[in-house]
């Protein structure tokens, strides 16, 4: 019988390594169908998903329920184990370079309990050739067992979108590959369990690895070219979103918009490519090019805000500013890589006084990755407020909300453009 029927008829059982916002979800999808086991290395973590909390805050205490599932911190626990699904972190660090370190990690937790007939899926996402490169061998030297003939290994890379109540896991198409035609096959019937959208089925391991990494390549590219086009449409005087839309009218234009690329998705994974392409000796241009201009932004918002206080006529060192939103996207509470961070820290340089709420955000994480914290609210009577994370609480404030807090001439900054058609009166700028 093959892993997928002895799944099935829960014969045996899968384990998601790594409850994060990308493992979190699966396991609990895969255990509405089969038996699962839940593990990660914090134990704190794992009792608040014991007690159905998800320390990621993207699900719902509902979501745990009728689900065949246990969590667990202990490597013990997975002995028993034949369907292994790595959902670990893979970031970035400080030079900007890979840090697989987490992969490894977890690659050697699978390899101490792998046995005969065991499949090993990563779902962490990395440059082509990581996987058989760079795990694989983990995995033969921590379990003395021999790839291919005693495992078998696949790459179906995440596609969750934090805070996408809309595209989920179930109804987005998965990409799935495996070692050979018998495990590819073996392992894309397993996602056909959760994934109502079909499995596309790859011709390789390497080819579902570059898949992945140029959806978001793709994306930070386009929005780098959004965002250049905003700095010279700023010097010019004309607007950028009726630019986008007056161009959006033909059928074929993309539809991108200016903004902070931040977060473990868009704003990391082009660095992965960029890296492998340097070990081949190519230096990708334009990919590299896209990040820089994206990494700029945060910084470039910060000193335009700061041109436009002192041009009102109120030094720097006396303007207070109100920050309003810190997490790296809309209505989610991941602070990870948030560009916000930048034009924060670019106001600071300049010696204001800055202010920042955000009704998601957690203001001790805050203080412990970036070094400041959250204010419990406004104040008001600020010279700018930067509207720089769009969260659903944001959206219905009107003008006069901003020109209560704003002193006279004070200046309202909306990074993503969503009160463009709102604001009349106020001292206004948009990206």
């Amino acid at each position: 019988m093959k892993i997928y029927q002895k799944l099935v008829e829960k014969e045996e059982s899968l384990a998601v390594i790594g409850l994060g916002y990308v493992g979190l979800p699966i396991a609990l999808e895969f255990a509405k169908k089969i038996k699962v086991i839940g593990f990660d290395i914090n134990s704190e973590r794992v009792a608040m998903m014991q007690n159905h909390v998800d320390p990621s805050n993207e699900l719902e205490s509902s979501d745990f329920e009728g689900c065949d599932i246990s969590f667990t911190s202990k490597i013990d626990n997975l002995k028993a184990v034949k369907f292994f699904i790595v959902a670990v972190p893979t970031p970035i660090d400080s030079s900007k370079e890979p840090n697989i370190k987490p992969l490894i990690s977890a690659s050697e937790t699978v390899g101490r309990v792998l046995k005969k007939g065991d499949f090993v899926v990563y779902e962490s996402t990395v440059y082509p050739g990581c996987t058989e490169e760079d795990c694989i061998p983990v995995l033969e030297s921590k379990s003395g067992l021999t790839f291919k003939s005693d495992f078998k290994v696949g790459y179906s890379p995440e596609r969750i979108n934090p805070g996408d109540k809309v595209n989920t896991l179930s109804n987005i198409v998965k990409v799935s590959s495996g070692c050979d035609i018998e495990s590819a096959e073996e392992i894309a019937k397993v996602y056909e369990l959760v994934v109502s959208a079909g499995v596309h089925r790859a011709s390789s391991i390497k080819v579902a690895e570059a898949a992945k990494i140029i959806e978001n390549t793709q994306r930070d590219v386009n929005i780098a070219l959004i965002n250049e086009l905003s700095m010279i449409f700023n010097k010019m005087n004309i607007n950028t979103y009726e630019v986008l839309e007056a161009a959006g009218t033909k059928w074929n234009f993309l539809k991108f918009s200016p903004g902070l690329v931040g977060g473990h998705c868009i704003g990391v994974d082009p660095y992965y490519l960029t890296h492998k392409a340097k070990e081949l000796g190519f230096h990708a241009q334009i990919i590299n090019s896209g990040r820089a201009m994206n990494d700029a932004m945060g910084a470039y918002v910060g000193r335009t805000v700061a041109k436009k206080v002192i041009a009102s006529g109120t030094p720097m060192k006396d303007a207070r500013v109100l920050v309003m939103g810190a997490t790296f996207k809309e209505d989610v509470s991941d602070i990870r890589n948030s560009k916000v961070v930048d034009v924060i820290n670019e106001l600071k340089s300049f010696s204001c006084n800055v202010e920042v709420i955000d009704p998601h955000a957690d203001s001790e994480e805050l203080k412990e990755e970036y070094g400041f914290e959250l204010v419990p609210q406004s104040t008001g009577q600020y010279h700018a407020i930067v509207v720089a994370v769009n969260h659903r609480e944001y959206g219905s404030l009107t003008e006069d909300d901003f020109k209560k807090q704003l002193s006279e001439n004070g200046l309202l900054v909306d990074v993503k453009g969503i009160y463009r058609s709102k604001i009349e009166n106020l001292n206004y700028w948009t990206l």
